[in-house]
C-alpha cells in the first residue's frame, strides 16, 4: 500500500490513463477524487474502485474553466481533508494542423485543456502544500513536448509547455517539500483519439513520418504504473524532471 493514507486528485480521469492511475492510486490506498467532464463516466470508474475495497468520488470537472478547477480541489479537502497527490492527466489533440493552418480558436483551446489548465490545478494546491511542506504533482506530458512533430503545432507546443512548468514548478518549490515530475508518454492506447475528429492531412503525414519506428504502443496501466512511481515515496529524490514511457520510441 504505497500511497496509503494519501489524498490524490486525477483529472481526465473518466478512461484511458486517467482512469489507470486512479485505479491503481486507490489499489495501493490512495482516496482518489476521480474528475472529469463526463461525470457518468467518472462514477462508473468509481464504482469499480468502490466494488474492489477502494475509497473514491466522482466529480465534473472542465480544467479550462477556473471555477470547476476551485471547485474541484475544494470539494476534495471538504471530503478527505486534503489533497497530497496531484495527477494533470486531462488534455487533447489537435487534429495534427500545422502552423499555417492554424486558427487562433484551435490554438487556444488546446493550450487552455493541455496546459493552462495544469497550472491551474497546481495553482489551487500550491498552498496546500505549503502550508504543510509537502506535495505530489505528476504532469502528464507526451513524446510530443520532447520532439518536433508527434502533433501538430497547438499540440506540440502544448506539450513543451507543460515539460516546461513541470521543472519550474520543481526546481523553485524544492525546499519546500514539493515535488513536480513529468511522465511523456509515447503512442498509448486511449480514447484521446476521439478528439481527432477531422485530421489535417498535410500535418498528420507529417506528423506520422516516423511512426514505423514506434517499437509498440503502450497500455494505459503501464502509464499508471510510473504515475505510482512518482507520486510514491519510492521517488523522494526525483524531482522537476520528465520520464518517458514510449518502449524506446524516442530513443532512435
Amino acid at each position: 500500500m504505497r500511497l496509503s493514507g494519501q489524498v490524490a486528485v486525477v483529472t481526465g480521469a473518466a478512461s484511458g490513463m486517467g482512469k489507470a492511475i486512479s485505479e491503481l492510486f486507490a489499489a495501493e490506498g490512495a482516496k482518489v477524487a476521480v474528475s472529469d467532464l463526463r461525470v457518468e463516466a467518472a462514477q462508473a470508474v468509481v464504482n469499480g474502485i468502490t466494488a474492489k475495497g477502494g475509497t473514491a468520488f466522482a466529480i465534473a470537472a472542465d480544467v479550462a474553466k477556473e471555477d470547476d478547477v476551485q471547485s474541484l480541489i475544494d470539494t476534495t479537502v471538504e471530503k478527505y481533508g486534503t489533497v497530497d497527490i496531484l495527477v494533470n492527466n486531462a488534455g487533447i489533440m489537435d487534429n495534427f494542423v500545422p502552423a499555417g493552418d492554424l486558427t487562433d480558436e484551435l490554438w487556444d483551446r488546446v493550450f487552455s485543456i493541455n496546459t493552462t489548465g495544469p497550472m491551474r490545478t497546481i495553482r489551487k494546491v500550491i498552498p496546500i502544500y505549503l502550508e504543510k511542506q509537502s506535495g505530489v504533482i505528476v504532469n502528464i506530458a507526451s513524446a510530443g513536448g520532447l520532439m518536433g512533430s508527434r502533433a501538430g503545432a497547438a499540440y506540440t507546443a502544448a506539450k513543451h509547455a507543460v515539460v516546461g512548468l513541470t521543472k519550474n514548478v520543481g526546481f523553485q518549490y524544492a525546499p519546500k517539500g514539493i515535488r513536480c515530475n513529468a511522465i511523456a508518454p509515447g503512442g498509448v492506447n486511449t480514447s484521446i483519439g476521439t478528439s481527432l475528429t477531422s485530421p489535417n492531412p498535410f500535418g498528420m503525414e507529417r506528423a506520422m513520418a516516423g511512426i514505423n519506428l514506434n517499437p509498440r504502443t503502450g497500455e494505459p496501466e503501464e502509464i499508471a504504473k510510473v504515475a505510482l512511481f512518482l507520486a510514491s515515496d519510492e521517488s523522494s529524490f526525483v524531482n522537476g524532471t520528465v520520464i518517458i514511457a514510449d518502449a524506446g520510441w524516442t530513443a532512435y
